[in-house]
């Protein structure tokens, strides 16, 4: 389990990092969302151990990672530059990490280097950005880390290996109980991947949730009708968050039980009323509005 307790980070005069705290279990996979300069690297990197705080604390099953040979050795840290040898070849880097690592996986290694295609015997420094990421990703999945640290990970990935990244970070997380925390200023990266995810923004963790305790009592449904009706007070009831027209589609975000949402509706007749699936970037608007925050600002 990683816990931070009040964790602060400051470079000269400037405050990276202030007072932050979050949990990750195990098994878990944990999203840091944040723009530009909101303190996502800068807090992986203290969780890798490569910073001190200068306040609170991160703890790895109790322990820091700050130089603590034995705890790093249970985390791998991707930055959002990966690093390379100079002049390495994928096989060279493997070689390295598994040095490292004694939980290095040569059959896994193998078997991703196929699934991504990578020649091993090309100079890393030759491939692409999103090839470097690759490269990088099989590196830390076969060093098999309890604890993987990512920092903006998807850039540079087309959409089939962003697809197959994250069916790996879910298989990682489910069957060997490991745990990910990857960052990214991008809502929709996460989509489907994070069972939490927490806002960062100025150096402060404005907010963190477990994703299915967001949607409980939240709700989207939309009715069709022929003619749009007057609603009236007929929605006066429910906690409406959005409300928008489309031709002779109603859509409703609602911060109601969705039975409470469709017997409001039925009254007026609608052709049809369907609930839909909520995104993740529609659950923390709603989310940051009730905190007071303008979450477009924030993340843009």
């Amino acid at each position: 389990m990683v816990e931070v307790k009040g964790l602060t980070k400051r470079f000269s005069k400037k405050t990276a990092l202030s007072d932050v705290s979050f949990t990750v279990e195990d098994g878990s996979v944990f999203g840091l969302i944040g723009s530009n300069g909101a303190g996502k690297s800068t807090l992986l990197r203290v969780l890798a151990g490569i910073y001190r705080p200068d306040a609170g604390e991160a703890a790895f099953d109790g322990a820091a990672p700050f130089e603590n040979s034995a705890v790093k050795e249970t985390i791998v840290f991707v930055g959002d530059t990966p690093y390379f040898l100079p002049q390495a070849t994928l096989r060279d880097m493997a070689q390295f990490y598994q040095a490292l690592y004694p939980a290095w996986d040569a059959a896994r290694y193998e078997k991703l280097r196929e699934v991504f295609g990578l020649d091993e015997g090309a100079k890393l420094r030759t491939f692409s950005r999103g090839m470097q990421r690759q490269a990088a990703l099989v590196l830390a999945f076969a060093c098999r880390p309890k604890y993987l640290l990512l920092d903006e990970i998807f850039d540079g990935l087309d959409p089939v290996m962003r697809k197959t990244v994250q069916r790996l970070f879910a298989d990682m997380a489910a069957q060997a109980g490991e745990a990910v925390l990857l960052s990214s200023h991008n809502l929709r990266e996460l989509e489907g991947v994070c069972d939490h995810v927490g806002i960062l923004h100025r150096g402060n963790l404005l907010l963190e949730r477990e994703l299915d305790a967001l949607k409980h009592g939240l709700c989207k449904v939309q009715a069709v009708f022929s003619p749009m009706p007057d609603f009236g007070n007929a929605l006066h009831g429910l906690h409406i968050q959005k409300q928008e027209i489309r031709g002779a589609v109603l859509e409703l975000l609602a911060a109601d039980p969705r039975e409470d949402v469709e017997a409001a509706l039925l009254p007026l007749h609608p052709l049809s009323v369907e609930t839909q699936p909520l995104t993740l970037e529609e659950i923390f608007i709603h989310e940051m509005e009730v905190a007071g925050y303008d979450l477009e600002n924030i993340l843009g």
